[in-house]
């Protein structure tokens, strides 16, 4: 077997024992938990342990008697390799605990729509896609039903003087 392969299958031990410790079936936090802003969270975890290999791999390089004596680097690989992993479940709705009502970036789902939403949107100074099917609110798509959209109309005797 290719050891990348054999890295892949730690890969994978390493994350069934960590989860029994991180989302013990006896607590309630749940894997989502960890990641209050979804794939953003994520990154950032990845960033930083990121920068963690790399003042270690500068301090070998700097000093040639420097020995880390915490994480190792071939740890610290796997752990990537792990959090790419919740990466890719985290896109596909797969983490335990994930809200199908929320985003890759656990905001708030609008509802998807038929071509009938540039009707709503007729006139509007919001920008809809070439099918009327999206809204995008700065630069950002969603789907938007007309049955999702309520207009509030005031009486003739509350405008006032415009």
């Amino acid at each position: 077997m290719k050891e990348s392969l054999k890295v892949l299958q730690e890969c994978g031990d390493l994350q069934l024992k960590k989860a029994n410790d991180y989302q013990n079936p006896n607590s309630n936090i749940k894997q989502a938990d960890y990641y209050p802003r979804g794939v953003a969270s994520l990154l950032d975890i990845v960033h930083a342990k990121t920068l963690r290999m790399m003042s270690v791999v500068e301090a070998m390089e700097n000093d040639p008697e420097y020995s880390p004596n915490f994480e190792s680097l071939e740890d610290s690989a796997k752990d990537l390799i792990n959090y790419s992993s919740f990466i890719a479940a985290y896109l596909r709705g797969g983490i335990d605990g994930q809200s199908i009502d929320r985003d890759f970036l656990n905001r708030r789902n609008i509802e998807p729509v038929g071509p009938t939403g540039a009707e709503v949107w007729a006139g509007s100074a919001i920008n809809t896609e070439a099918d009327g099917s999206a809204v995008r609110v700065s630069g950002v798509p969603y789907s938007v039903s007309k049955h999702d959209v309520k207009f509030k109309c005031m009486p003739s005797h509350e405008y006032g003087d415009l």
